[in-house]
C-alpha cells in the first residue's frame, strides 16, 4: 500500500524559509511523478509544484511560488522535499504529498499523505 507522511510544516515569518519532506512507504520516488498541492481555508486544493519520473526528468511550478519553491528528490534516503524560500502570508495552508502512476506531470493524482500545515504569519 501506497502511503506518505509529511513533515516540516509549522510558522514561519514572511521571507523567511521552510523545507517540507515527504517519506514514502510501499514507493520509491524516483519511478513516477511526484508532487506538492495545497489547500488554504475556503479556497480548493493547488497543485503546488511536480518532478516527473527520474527517467523522464522535468519540473512543474504553479506562477505564486515559481523561483521561490524548489522541488527536489533525494533517491538514495527516498525521499521527496520542498524548499520554500521568500515565504509570503497567501503560502498558508496544508501542504501535500502526492503521487501516481504516470511518469509525467500533467493529469491527477491518486495517491495523497495525510498533509502538514504552513503558517506563514508575522
Amino acid at each position: 500500500q501506497v502511503q506518505f507522511v509529511e513533515s516540516g510544516g509549522g510558522l514561519a515569518q514572511p521571507g523567511g524559509s521552510l523545507t517540507l519532506a515527504c517519506a514514502p512507504s510501499g514507493f520509491t520516488v524516483d519511478r513516477y511523478a511526484m508532487g506538492w498541492f495545497r489547500q488554504a481555508p475556503g479556497k480548493e486544493r493547488e497543485e503546488v509544484s511536480c518532478i516527473a519520473s527520474s527517467s523522464i526528468g522535468g519540473t512543474y511550478y504553479s506562477n505564486s511560488v515559481k523561483d521561490r519553491f524548489t522541488i527536489s528528490r533525494d533517491n538514495t534516503k527516498n525521499m521527496l522535499y520542498l524548499q520554500m524560500n521568500n515565504l509570503k502570508p497567501d503560502d498558508t495552508g496544508v501542504y501535500y504529498c502526492a503521487t501516481k502512476p504516470s511518469y509525467y506531470c500533467s493529469g491527477e493524482f491518486d495517491y495523497w499523505g495525510q498533509g502538514t500545515q504552513v503558517t506563514v504569519s508575522s
